[in-house]
This record gives structure tokens, sequence and C-alpha cells, in this order.
């Protein structure tokens, strides 16, 4: 009879990756072999939009080459694909990264239950993140409501040093596999680099730069930002990893740079204490507050028309490359919420369907942050101007020129006010789609009206 362990299975989810991967260890150490799978799960993969599912595919593409070849990819209820595949290969375990989110810790559960029925194990070891939810809490034992303590005992928590890849021999079992899913870019969209190596690049590249970060991060006229989003929204590379290249870093843009991966950890901590927050108002009352019914502003708003030059780049860069600097992002949730008086969950799902970082707790909490409802929230009263932001952090109007073309040819003066410029409004550029100070003094009444209710 043979001593020779079983084979173990590498269940790849939101860890597209090799190095810096201790379920993807772990596996190597508890099998013969290891047979590197990927599930389609068709309840992810249908609400991702067009712009996520393309650029997974990329990555999946990315992730089988570092693999020769060896990656099977399977589609359907993992709770079925996984199981199925296991038993196919004789596995005794199955190992994962743990997911902390709603839905995939219930899958999880039932996935668990179906191995066990076959006596095969699911191992969970790791997360998405430096410090798994649920382990950062006060002397009482429960979580942090505002991110200011959490990023404390965060980082007076700590998080372990990052691991290397499996060793250069470590052997891999082959099984029928559907291949890379067919997901066109697209039209007129172009996506990011996808993959480990293309997340290490972007990553190296940003280090170099990352002294002036503070100074600069919120300025979308310059490219002063990490773009590191999307690569840590599928695993391609560890917060880890960055937070270890950033340790021995003592200027004010590495110190900013790891608050802004707190925040990241402090949204995902807040949904899975939480989860009904990735639907629902977090601070409830404000499900009482007067919105109005979505119609024309809001698609107007969608396609970047809506006379405010700052809001409609945001808007087109979003359409264009699936994604949009962060200070944008709060610029066009504060209009369609404080503008528009439309419900945040609006503007969360028009983002999810074409973010290609699109990070449930990360957007959800994000939009609920400037909507005055979410834990730590902005205060509702403080409505941004998109004028005089695009004056301010996109001062020659640059920014704008690159995403508007209608206002290619406009000065600098009137760039973020086009309505005032000499001779009117350049040719194809709507008007304001409101009057801003009018509908800032009604979200403030409606907010007053709500708290008398």
């Amino acid at each position: 009879m043979s001593d020779q362990p079983p084979t173990a299975v590498m269940w790849f989810r939101r860890d597209l990756r090799l190095g810096d991967n201790p379920a993807l260890l772990a596996a190597c150490d508890a099998g013969a072999a290891v047979l590197p799978l990927f599930v389609l799960d068709p309840r992810l993969w249908g609400p991702a939009g067009p712009a996520r599912r393309a650029y997974l595919a990329a990555s999946l593409a990315a992730l089988d080459m570092s693999l020769g070849g060896r990656l099977v990819v399977r589609s359907g209820d993992p709770v079925r694909e996984v199981h199925r595949a296991a038993v196919e290969v004789g596995a005794a375990s199955v190992h994962v990264a743990e997911d902390f989110g709603p839905y995939g810790a219930t899958r999880d559960r039932a996935v668990e239950s179906a191995l066990g029925d076959a006596g095969i194990a699911l191992r969970r070891l790791g997360s998405p993140y430096a410090v798994a939810p649920g382990r950062v809490v006060n002397r009482t034992g429960r979580g942090y409501q505002v991110f200011t303590p959490f990023a404390r005992a965060w980082h007076g928590h700590g998080w372990r040093d990052p691991v290397g890849p499996p060793a250069p021999d470590q052997p891999w079992v082959s099984a029928p596999s559907e291949g890379i899913p067919d997901a066109p870019v697209p039209d007129a969209m172009t996506l990011p680099a996808a993959g480990e190596q293309a997340a290490r690049e972007r990553w190296s590249a940003f280090l170099t730069d990352v002294a002036s970060y503070d100074a600069d991060r919120d300025r979308p006229d310059l490219d002063a930002t990490s773009r590191m989003s999307v690569h840590l929204k599928w695993g391609e590379v560890h917060p880890r990893t960055l937070l270890a290249d950033l340790a021995p870093l003592r200027s004010d843009g590495a110190t900013a740079y790891r608050t802004e991966l707190a925040w990241r950890e402090f949204y995902a901590d807040v949904l899975h204490r939480r989860p009904e927050s990735a639907r629902e108002y977090l601070r409830r009352e404000f499900g009482a507050m007067e919105y109005d019914e979505p119609g024309g502003d809001l698609v107007a708003w969608q396609e970047g028309r809506t006379g405010f030059p700052v809001v409609d780049a945001g808007m087109r860069q979003l359409r264009a490359t699936g994604w949009m600097h962060n200070r944008v992002r709060m610029i066009v949730a504060s209009f369609l919420v404080k503008d528009l008086h439309l419900e945040w969950q609006h503007g969360a799902r028009h983002f999810l369907r074409w973010l290609v970082d699109g990070d449930l707790a990360s957007n959800q909490h994000g939009w609920q942050w400037v909507a005055g409802s979410g834990t730590d929230a902005s205060p509702y009263f403080r409505v941004f101007n998109p004028t005089t932001q695009g004056q301010r952090f996109d001062p020659r109007g640059d920014y704008v020129r690159r995403w508007v073309p209608e206002l290619a040819d406009v000065d600098a003066d009137y760039i973020h006010e086009p309505v005032l410029r000499p001779g009117g409004l350049p040719n194809g550029y709507p008007p304001p789609l409101v009057d801003h100070a009018e509908e800032r003094r009604e979200a403030l009444a409606r907010l007053e009206r709500m708290k008398s209710g």
C-alpha cells in the first residue's frame, strides 16, 4: 500500500495568483499533486457586467499561463462542480482563501457540507485581506463603527509576512476543463492589463512615486494613484504584499496609502458584521427620506450628459476604462444623491455593472458614506459642489478635456462652467441639468423633514 498522500484541490476565487497565497501552499503541502480549479458561478458571472467579465477572463488566462496551461475551469453551481472535480481526482481536501462576503460565506458552507458527505475536507486559510474581517475588535469585543479607531486597532493587530510561490517542481493534476470563458471587452472600452505579473509591474512603478501620493491623490488630472484596486479585487496581489513593501517607507505618501488600504479592510469588516448593508441603509432612518423616482435624469448621469463637466468626465471615464478616479467617484455620487435626489442604490448598481474593480464592500459603503447613511458617514449636509470641486482638483481642466471632447477647446477660465463662456456652450454640450444651489437647499430641507418626521 502506498504512503503517498492523496491529491488536493486548490479552488481559486478572489486570489488569482501564485505568490503569497497561503491556501495554495497548504494545498501543495496536503497533496501529492494539486488540481488548480476555478468555477464560473452563474450567480456571480451574470451580474458582474461586461467590463468585469472581460477582465476576469483575462486574469484567468494569465493565471492559466503561470500554471503552464493547467488551470481547470468549470461552470455551474459551485456546490456541484467543486464536489465533482474533487471526486474525479480522488482529492482528500479542497483549499480556499476564506470568503467573508454575504453570498460567499453562505456558498462555502454549502460546499463544505457537500464535500463532507463525500469524506472530503474544505480547508480555509487566509483571506483577501491583511486582517480578516471580524478580527479587529474594541475592548468589549465588538466591531468598530468609526474608521479612525478601527485603523488604529488594525495597525496594532498587524498581519503576517508574505509567503512565496509553490516550488518550481510542484506537481499538478490535470482534469477536463471548459477553458477560459469568452468575454469580449465592451466596444470603445480599454481595460488595464490583467494578471499577477501586471499587478507587480504596476505596483513597482507606483512605488517610485508613492512619496507624493498624499499631495496628489485627489487630482484626477494627474496619474498620481496606484490603480491597484482592480488587482486587489481579483487577488492578483495580496494587500500584505503591498504593506510589506510600504513598511520601510517613512513618507507621508506611504502613510496615506496604508490608510487607504485600511479603508478597504474597514468596509469589508462592516459588511461582514452587517451583511444586509449591501442593499439596505446602514443607518435605517435614511430609508424614510424623500427620494425622487429615477427617470431621464438618471440616464443623463449614467451617460455623462449632466452639463457639469467634472461629473460628465467621470461618468465617461467609467464607460471608457472601467475605472474612475476616487475623488471623482465621490463627486458623481454626491451629484446623484443630493442634486438629483435619487437613492444611492441606483448609483451603486451602475458602478458595479461597469467598474472592473467593483468590490461589493468598498462600492456599497463608499456610496453610503456619500449618501450620509453609512458607518463613519460624511454628514448629509456636506454636499459636493461639482463646479468648485472641478476647479480645485482639476484646475486647468485637463481631466475634463480628456473625457469630454465637446469641451476640448474651452479655456481654463470656463472649463468647469462652460455655460458662462462668451459665445455660449460649445456645440453638442448640454446645459446644466439642475441648479446646484437650489438642489442643495432642497436636499437639506429633505434632511430636516426626515429628522422631524
